[in-house]
């Protein structure tokens, strides 16, 4: 299977293939808490390294657990079963 790289994607850092699961999540980790600070002052530039060094590392997170957890409240269903949960709670007895 192709590994895909995205189209902005620049040769520093090691090769997201090459890295091994610690450190490949240990790098995601530190790019997702890092993302905001990005978005707001970084440049141009470090945006868009940023963003493109966030879509390798995903993508062969992706690639390397297809069937990762998905917690059911992370979904579609489980945001609606919380929001309604929400409601119930603010009707006053």
């Amino acid at each position: 299977m192709r590994h895909p790289d995205g189209p902005r994607a620049k040769p520093e850092g090691i090769s997201p293939h090459a890295l091994d699961n610690g450190v490949l999540l240990h790098e995601l980790e530190q790019l997702h808490r890092t993302r905001h600070e990005t978005f707001l002052y970084g440049s141009d530039d470090a945006l868009a390294h940023h963003t493109a060094r966030t879509a390798q590392l995903e993508a062969e997170y992706l690639h390397r657990f297809p069937n990762r957890q998905v917690t059911a409240a992370r979904t579609r269903s489980g945001a609606r079963t919380r929001e309604a949960a929400a409601r119930a709670e603010a009707i006053p007895e």
